[in-house]
């Protein structure tokens, strides 16, 4: 296997604590870990959790912007998917997921996505269901507990905390501007960490 270049130095991975999961593992999650720690906190592959952002970033770089919809029901996520969305020009819905967004076209909320991102398949399970039964590929950041159903591509990351969630949303806006062509270097990104983490 070939070594990808880091996004992100592994220093300033671990700094904003994406690979620390959960002390619960889902079998799901299994191939994800790198180990668990003495106060029983599974630690996520920060080389795996690389990879799929690139994966994912390719993936999301083929769709038109408005074809992405990105979920969250996190209050953290909030922010960075806002940000997100912003640069990348996708969809997003924060907060409550209004069933049938995905599945009436009566409803006032209806949108047609191509791909979905979410935040947390435990709390974004609506808009996964929604999205499997019509056919739309689901991408997700899952943590150590996470099942995986339903989803087609997994990013493995600390879900759940302020900065880990604003470092994947930055990075990964990073690699979808980048793979459309829009910046050819990421020292071309004039976005920070910051300006994606959600404030206490």
């Amino acid at each position: 296997m070939i070594e990808e270049e880091l996004l992100l130095s592994e220093e300033e991975y671990q700094k904003s604590g994406v690979h620390i999961g959960t002390q619960v593992k889902s079998k799901d999650m299994q191939e994800y870990i790198f180990k668990i720690r003495n106060d029983g906190l599974y630690i996520l592959d920060i080389k795996k959790t690389n990879r799929m952002l690139i994966v994912a970033g390719k993936m999301l770089s083929r769709f038109k912007p408005t074809e992405i919809l990105v979920a969250a029901q996190r209050q953290y996520a909030f922010k960075p998917v806002a940000k997100f969305s912003e640069i990348v020009g996708s969809e997003s819905i924060v907060g409550r997921f209004i069933p049938g967004t995905l599945t009436n076209p009566q409803l006032e909320s209806y949108r047609e996505a191509k791909v979905i991102l979410v935040t947390d398949p435990l709390a974004d399970t609506q808009v996964m269901k929604e999205a499997k039964r019509v056919g739309i590929p689901i991408i997700a950041l899952c943590d150590a507990n996470n099942k995986t159903d339903y989803v087609d591509v997994v990013i493995p990351t600390n879900n759940k905390g302020r900065r880990s969630l604003a470092v994947i949303y930055w990075l990964l806006a990073r690699e979808i501007l980048k793979n459309r062509g829009s910046i050819t270097d990421t020292a071309d990104f004039k976005y920070t960490i910051d300006d994606f983490e959600a404030q206490i």
